[in-house]
């Protein structure tokens, strides 16, 4: 490393900052508009204070000007400081004024303010399996019962169910919200959560308070059918719609708002269930939550109907204090490609380390489901005045893990602009709350439909309809998941219609692959494949099929 020098200026113009030093009679630029953003960081952590006001970086400048220079600079700390902060806000200005003319709350523009300079820094999130270690010995649900036997109706007036509700279902051939799919007969999925709280109202006399967390893709539709619980007060969008953000999509080569004149529309995306806390503080629901008395909120997946308001969790969530509970259960090799729970190894601090935050190197430990054994469910109990409080020490803005996106600016054209779609995920919001906690969950409390194969198999025998409204892996399975696997012929939802029902309740693993039709009567046990490689539909015909492998 050669001599310390220092720098001869520190000048800003418009977007720009440029740091100068003159060397051999010509004068170069370290840095200059928005890579000074993306490299300040890395230069900060890289140096140190050696005095009050004065910070020394070391790095190699390369190829500046023609030149490269091995050296490290003395700056004046305050200086780089306030001229970065300058250079981020005006970096900054084309995002807030699109989100603005949109009407985006501040408390949204906020958060993704800081997801962007996360990007600009270049910030990966990674976890690498050397700065964590398992979580071990978590208190069990089962061992949770309420003391009157039931639900506490105090506390019960102390609750909001929250249930994320953005998704479509496109996925599986729909264009609408994912949670109108006929689920069991003719009842959807919002008409099965809406029963399960007309259920807990009318068993405890409680006014349990409702949110559906809608997106501007799903609120709509989603409005209309709960008009069907007008008179149950379940309906309109003042007493029952959390709105999702939008965000705007980032152009990957300029790092500004991307356009797209074809279609307005896909210049903007959400921001990922992470948007929770945003969403409940700009709109002013967690304000006016808190100013009614409710202090809890249980908050779930619309599409995990096995996720109901709990007597016991709710209780043991109100005794402990704590500010932040997550629901995790044990993993299973279907579940070994989803985020774990895991300890810092500096700390101690619980924290959820997704499969995007996991280097290349860790996957193997990533899925090694006997070391990292308990997976998010994604359901999540939510202390409310301690949320409130966290903000205000945040400014704002939980300091949530960044996941980056990189995908097309229309996802339905390879060859459009290439842009970042960032998000967050509610659930890292574990290692934002000092004191937080999990607690392991039956898999009956798991119960997603994410693919064609989930929707079928909560149609069968092997998921029963409880008395609360709980749709849940039957009792006589004892928690033991059913694994279906549908070849590409039943990737849409209408494939399955004239597919047939079988009896899955003794099964454990059923493959299907080509054009199949099961007759009625037909049973499985156990682990079954049926192969159709002839193009031709084939009849299953009625009967019990057990551990074989059929051709038809």
């Amino acid at each position: 490393m050669s001599k310390p020098v220092a720098l001869d200026s520190i000048t800003k113009g418009g977007n720009d900052m440029v740091l100068t030093k003159h060397v051999s009679k010509r004068s170069w630029a370290v840095f200059s508009g928005k890579n000074l953003v993306a490299h300040a960081a890395q230069f900060r952590a890289r140096g140190k204070f050696i005095n009050d006001d004065l910070l020394v970086f070391y790095t190699i400048f390369s190829a500046i000007a023609g030149i490269e220079v091995d050296l490290c600079v003395y700056v004046s700390y305050g200086v780089f400081c306030e001229s970065v902060a300058n250079i981020q806000m005006s970096n900054f200005s084309p995002f807030r004024e699109k989100m603005e003319s949109a009407a985006v709350t501040e408390a949204a523009i906020r958060a993704f303010e800081r997801n962007y300079q996360s990007l600009l820094r270049n910030e990966s999130g990674m976890i690498p399996e050397d700065s964590i270690k398992p979580c071990d010995d978590l208190p069990q649900s089962s061992d949770f019962s309420p003391d009157t036997g039931g639900y506490d109706p105090a506390l019960l007036a102390q609750t909001v169910v929250i249930k994320l509700n953005g998704g479509l279902g496109t996925s599986m051939g729909l264009q609408k919200a994912k949670s109108l799919l006929p689920v069991k007969g003719d009842s959807t999925f919002l008409d099965i959560i809406a029963n399960q709280i007309l259920h807990l109202r009318k068993e405890t006399g409680a006014n349990v308070r409702f949110l559906l967390m809608n997106s501007f893709s799903t609120s709509r539709d989603t409005l209309e059918h709960m008009e069907a619980y007008a008179d149950q007060d379940l309906s309109g969008a003042k007493k029952i719609e959390l709105m999702q953000n939008q965000i705007p999509k980032i152009d990957a080569q300029t790092l500004e708002p991307v356009v797209w004149p074809e279609n307005e529309s896909s210049e903007w995306c959400p921001p990922g269930h992470g948007d929770l806390y945003a969403a409940l503080s700009g709109s002013g629901w967690l304000d006016a939550l808190l100013a009614e008395g409710v202090k809890y909120a249980f908050v779930s997946n619309s599409d995990n109907l096995g996720a109901v308001l709990d007597a016991g969790l709710l209780q043991y969530f109100a005794e402990t204090d704590k500010p932040f509970l997550m629901e995790v259960t044990e993993r299973t090799e279907a579940d070994k490609k989803g985020g774990h729970l895991a300890v810092l190894i500096e700390g101690g601090q619980l924290l959820l380390r997704e499969v995007a935050q996991c280097p290349a190197e860790d996957i193997d430990e990533f899925q090694n489901i006997g070391k990292h054994r308990y997976f998010n469910t994604n359901s999540l109990w939510i202390r409310l005045d301690a949320l409130k409080d966290l903000l205000e020490q945040e400014g704002g803005v939980l300091p949530l893990p960044m996941i980056q996106n990189k995908k097309t600016v229309d996802p339905r054209d390879a060859d459009s602009t290439q842009v970042y779609q960032l998000e967050t995920a509610m659930g890292a919001a574990i290692e934002s709350f000092q004191d937080s906690a999990a607690v392991c969950v039956p898999r009956s409390r798991f119960a997603p439909v994410k693919t064609t194969s989930d929707l079928f198999a909560i149609r069968t025998d092997a998921y029963a309809e409880e008395d609360d409204g709980r749709i849940s892996l039957s009792a006589v399975r004892n928690g033991r998941p059913l694994i279906i696997t549908l070849s590409d012929e039943y990737k849409l939802v209408d494939s399955l219609e004239g597919l047939g029902v079988p009896s899955l309740v003794e099964a454990d693993r059923l493959v299907v692959s080509g054009p199949v039709r099961f007759s009625d009567g037909v049973k499985i046990v156990g682990d079954v494949s049926f192969i159709n490689e002839s193009g031709e539909t084939k009849w299953i015909a009625s009967g019990t099929y057990k551990d074989e492998q059929i051709t038809l």
